[in-house]
């Protein structure tokens, strides 16, 4: 069966990752079909016509077996980082109910994007977004459990307050955070990934871990930033008693983005974010070119945002 006899369901089109995911897949020949709550959320995209409109709530089981009848491949991308109430009961019910729906509907497979992690006691955030991935590993149907770190493009949470904290502030009083250990992914290499799972054997159901070519600490892509665009070193002091809440507020004051993501944002920050293995490579193949580095990264976002 080729992509273009196959149908693929995005949720969350709409949002950063949907938002790449969708155009990737059509010029990769498949049929997409989004699941959204309002068809106006899609007006001015320019894949918008290119797709089936689902209209529909993802916690009404009703709902989401309508959008995935017919479906050969399912891409949940939905998060409830958003700051409002209890996010891991919200992110349980949510997976839950996709996942017998998935079930359901003979679904051939889930692939879901999760958070890069070490093992041991984890945030609040990491944790959820864990217990999510272990929802569709032990479902029915197999499912590609993605596990990455900071997404580096355009749109991403992580790379807006990585740029507004090194393109404000010259020097800065910072939590220790910063001297973690991060393996960051381009935008570009996370939807080459998404989009090859999509063909992986049947009876593959695990998660992958995928990240860039370089682990750097927090610090260490604060002063690359600087230097790709041309900024001065930054001064950097760490200290020990900044909580993940004050930090998070820390940011939220600094940056545009909201203390309601900053926070999770924040929690997740607080550990190493390294593959612990590779194997989505030899999965699925590289990406064209091989994974990109940290700097081409910067650049490559810096110029689609001065389109």
């Amino acid at each position: 069966m080729t992509a273009a006899e196959r149908t693929a369901l995005v949720t969350d089109a709409t949002g950063y990752i949907g938002g790449e995911l969708v155009p990737a897949l059509l010029e990769a020949g498949w049929a997409v079909r989004v699941l959204t709550r309002s068809r106006s959320r899609l007006e001015g995209l320019p894949w918008a016509s290119d797709v089936e409109v689902v209209e529909g709530d993802a916690s009404r089981g009703d709902d989401v077996r309508r959008a995935l009848t017919g479906v050969d491949v399912a891409y949940y991308l939905l998060h409830s980082m958003d700051g409002r109430g209890d996010f891991v009961t919200r992110d349980r019910e949510l997976a839950t109910t996709f996942a017998a729906a998935a079930a359901d509907e003979a679904v051939g497979r889930l692939v879901y994007l999760g958070g890069l992690h070490p093992p041991g006691e984890l945030s609040e955030h990491l944790a959820s977004r864990v217990e999510v991935g272990q929802i569709f590993v032990e479902a029915p149907v197999p499912a590609a459990v993605l596990q990455a770190g900071v997404v580096l493009g355009d749109g991403s949470a992580s790379f807006d307050m990585l740029r507004h904290l090194t393109e404000r502030l010259p020097a800065m009083v910072a939590p220790r955070w910063l001297r973690n250990r991060i393996q960051p992914i381009a935008i570009a290499d996370v939807v080459h990934y998404l989009v090859g799972c999509a063909d992986l054997p049947a009876e593959t159901n695990r998660t992958f871990d995928i990240g860039g070519p370089e682990v750097l600490t927090y610090a260490q892509m604060i002063q690359r930033y600087a230097a790709v665009v041309g900024l001065r070193p930054r001064w950097i002091a760490t200290v020990p008693v900044l909580t993940p809440r004050l930090a998070g507020l820390w940011v939220g004051l600094v940056t545009p983005v909201s203390a309601g993501v900053a926070r999770p944002l924040v929690n997740s920050l607080i550990h190493d974010a390294v593959c612990r293995e590779e194997d989505i490579i030899a999965a699925v193949g590289p990406p064209p070119g091989g994974r990109t580095g940290f700097d081409d990264a910067v650049r490559t976002t810096l110029r689609r945002r001065r389109r």
